[in-house]
């Protein structure tokens, strides 16, 4: 039982940080980022370049070592997430959200097949593992790799939570999600807004890339297409555009996949995770700390 908890929270963790992305552009303009599963795959290629180029690393990956390589990849992935917003959201915005979600789609396939192109079709092992010797806690094996990455994403999300709850800038989201046009007469540069709001969820997208690459050692061009969808259903889970909610929701996802393989097997894993995903769009589609919204004509 406890190592399927640990499990659950381990991969949830995973899900959650992608899902803030999702969140957060979705709170703040109302767009489903369908392009966003596959910033996490940006991520974890441009890893697999930072590391390349540093040439002669390690064969197990040192903390620093991590740290930096998270740092460049969240840098450059948050501005890929700044240049299709530019590019293909802002000219669409005042355009009926179908157009946008069409747009989205589009965004998804030219970033995974634009990576084949320059990658080429077949997997790529991660040059450096997490290396470490596993613990025994509470009859849970708990790997090294596993406590440092889940701490990062604890981190991670601890820190984005207080830069939105806390700060002058996540003041400005949150009013530019009330309402962009009042924001913009008291003076708040909403496309300065939204563009950091990009360039943040598609720093974590990308930093979730690669911490998944340095765990499970190998990557491809199709990596993020799945883990996009389970963040989207992380966020509903929660209640897309509520923080803490996409947390819980992302931390919940990966529970309920654990228990679901361990009691229907693995071949059920994904069923189970969107049988919820539909159940929780039935019963309950605002998630668990959404609230209803009413919109005024």
């Amino acid at each position: 039982m406890t190592q399927l908890v640990w499990n659950g929270l381990f991969v949830g963790s995973f899900y959650a940080l992608v899902a803030l992305g999702y969140s957060m552009v979705y709170g703040i303009i109302k767009l489903l980022n369908f392009a966003h599963g596959d910033l996490y795959m940006l991520g974890a290629f441009t890893g697999f370049a930072v590391l390349g180029a540093a040439g002669g690393v390690p064969s197990s990956l040192s903390l620093p070592l991590l740290l930096g390589v998270l740092l460049a990849t969240m840098a450059i992935t948050g501005l890929a997430g700044v240049a299709l917003e530019r590019v293909a959201y802002r000219p669409l915005r005042r355009a009926p959200r179908l157009s946008l979600l069409i747009t989205a789609v589009g965004a998804s396939f030219a970033l995974e097949y634009g990576m084949r192109a320059v990658a080429g079709a077949d997997p790529r092992v991660y040059p450096v593992r997490l290396g470490g010797t596993p613990l025994e806690i509470l009859g849970a094996r708990l790997t090294p790799q596993q406590l440092v990455l889940i701490a990062v994403a604890v981190v991670f999300m601890i820190g984005l939570n207080l830069l939105v709850t806390r700060t002058r800038e996540g003041r400005a989201m949150r009013a530019i999600a009330l309402d962009p046009r009042t924001s913009a007469l008291m003076g708040i540069d909403v496309n300065a807004v939204i563009s950091r709001t990009f360039f943040l969820g598609s720093a974590l997208a990308g930093a979730a890339g690669v911490m998944a690459g340095a765990y499970y050692g190998k990557i491809d061009f199709l990596m993020g297409f799945l883990i996009g969808l389970k963040a989207f259903t992380a966020a509903v889970i929660g209640g897309i555009g509520n923080i803490p909610g996409t947390m819980l929701g992302g931390l919940l996802l990966g529970l309920l996949e654990s228990f679901g393989t361990f009691w229907l097997g693995g071949e059920w894993r994904d069923v189970f995770a969107f049988g919820v995903l539909i159940l929780f769009l039935t019963v309950r589609p605002t998630g668990l700390l959404g609230e209803r919204v009413t919109e005024r004509v």
